[in-house]
């Protein structure tokens, strides 16, 4: 790795992107600092229920594959995390509950999953959430407390409790959440971020699970616009 690396924490899924895309860093490099980040920071904030590292860095290295082949990725390279109610391929949605654990894992990636994927984002992993995502302070009977990044001793907000965390945190430049009644506008106010509640039925919500299928958005948060 080169010594610009750790820096990688602070920089904007663009900045990724362009620097990757360009070739001062390789996508499997910057795939390596989100996980190592994760791995240090999680156990204090437990943003992640899931860090999914081999799926990880075989995207990264796909990445840097295409890329030698001249291909163009919009995202090439930036690592990403989704709340764990989008369905991510052999792992079981959860969507924050108990009761969803026993379901069996996912057999293919949420529609906006498999769209990153061929954009060039690189998954890291899946984040806590209010259970069924009816929350609005990022705690969870079943998966703990996840903690405000900035201060740990206050709340992230919810329902994308972790996808605010893990951003904010510099796990990963953006994650992708879902807002029906504030999810996502309330963790990115609590954590200092850019939060985005699409126009109803922008983004696909095909391999999510719903909470109110009328009022359901699924949208970014990112620490810069």
């Amino acid at each position: 790795m080169t010594e610009t690396l750790p820096d990688i924490c602070a920089w904007t899924a663009g900045q990724i992107a362009k620097a990757v895309a360009k070739g001062e860093i390789k996508a499997i490099e910057a795939a390596y600092v989100a996980l190592q980040a994760a791995e240090k920071l999680n156990p204090k904030i437990n943003a992640f229920t899931d860090i999914l590292a081999e799926r990880a860095l075989l995207e990264a290295r796909a990445v840097d594959d295409a890329l030698a082949g001249d291909r163009h990725l919009p995202l090439a390279g930036v690592p990403y995390a989704v709340k764990n109610l989008y369905d991510v391929e052999g792992l079981t949605t959860r969507a924050g509950a108990k009761f969803s654990r026993e379901n069996p894992p996912a057999i293919g990636d949420a529609t906006l999953v498999r769209k990153l994927k061929t954009a060039g984002a690189v998954l890291v992993g899946a984040t806590h959430m209010g259970e069924y995502a009816y929350d609005f302070t990022g705690e969870s009977a079943h998966d703990g407390i996840c903690r405000n990044p900035h201060d740990t001793g206050r709340m992230t907000g919810g329902s994308s409790s972790g996808a605010a965390a893990a951003t904010a945190a510099g796990i990963v430049p953006f994650a992708m959440g879902s807002d029906t009644n504030g999810s996502i506008r309330v963790p990115a106010s609590f954590c200092g971020l850019f939060g985005l509640k699409p126009t109803y039925g922008r983004l696909s919500r095909a391999g999510t699970y719903p909470f109110v299928g009328s009022l359901d958005h699924l949208g970014p948060l990112a620490r810069s616009a």
